[in-house]
Order: structure tokens, then sequence, then C-alpha cells
């Protein structure tokens, strides 16, 4: 292992599946929960969370893909589903990594214009360096990093890794 590895494959295994229970025991009285992974790891992440919460739940599990531009948050966002087919439903906004806050704040600030049921957030590492009052509902780890510390989530085939550099 890595000195900067943060956490290996077989922790983040634990970490989604931690995740997709607590993601079940809010959910359990709907029945449908939308799974909304930020393009790029955050969707990579709710796909792994959506495949676990099919296996230990009978949760009916929708799959959305929400494209933000990081660099300019202010430009429109687009989802792969259509605001009705979440419309009145649970749903759980996922992201790799919440850094400053700015990309979950306008993922949430999107699906508020659209009436849901329940809206949760979730995160595979949480670096406590928020600019705005945005938090991780479920969250893998919570990790105090430096300004000018990064970290990386790598999803692979040889195995997901999370590191500190």
């Amino acid at each position: 292992m890595n000195a900067n590895t943060i956490l290996n494959h077989d922790e983040i295994q634990h970490k989604i599946k931690r995740i997709a229970y607590q993601i079940y025991e809010t959910f359990v009285d709907e029945k449908t929960v939308v799974i909304a992974g930020i393009a790029g790891n955050g969707y990579v992440l709710a796909q792994k969370i959506a495949k676990t919460l099919g296996q230990i739940s009978d949760l009916k599990v929708e799959l959305c893909e929400v494209t933000i531009n990081k660099q300019q948050p202010h430009d429109p966002i687009t989802t792969s589903l259509k605001p009705d087919d979440y419309t009145n439903k649970g749903l759980v906004l996922v992201d790799d990594v919440l850094n400053s806050g700015t990309t979950l704040i306008y993922g949430v600030r999107h699906f508020l214009n659209v009436p849901l049921t329940k809206f949760k957030t979730a995160v595979l590492v949480d670096r406590n360096h928020k600019k705005y009052p945005v938090k991780a509902d479920f969250k893998g780890i919570s990790l105090s990093t430096s300004l000018q510390e990064h970290v990386q989530v790598v999803f692979d085939k040889k195995g997901d890794a999370a590191y500190l550099n």
C-alpha cells in the first residue's frame, strides 16, 4: 500500500456497501429511489451504489447522470433523465469527493426545482473544506486535509483506490 493511499479497493467496497444500506434505511418507505451521479467519478460511484442497493433491497433503483460544468457551475445542468422521471421520487445526489461544495450545491439547486419525496447527498470522501453550506448525508470517509492537498479517487478494473497527493 502506498503511503498516500487513503482507501484501498476493499475499503472502498465496504464504504459503498455501507452507504447502500444507509440509503435503504432512509428510503425504506419509497418504491423507487433515483441515484443521480455527477458525471465522471460521481456517476461511476452512483453505478456501484445502485448495483449494491439492488442486491440488498427490493427498492426500484433508477440511475441518472448529472452533467455539471465544474469550472462554470452557473452553466445549465443536464441530466440523463427528464424531470418528470424523478418527480415525486426519492433522490440521492452522488459525487466522489466533496471539496469546496460548489459542485454539490449547484447539483442540489438543480433538483430543488422538481418536487421530490426525499432528497439526500452521498460522497465517498468528504474533505471538510466547504465554502457553501452543503453536507453529505452519506459519506464513506471524512478527511481533514490542507487546501494544498488533493484527493483523487480512481475507479479501475485492476482495483479502486483513493489517494491523497
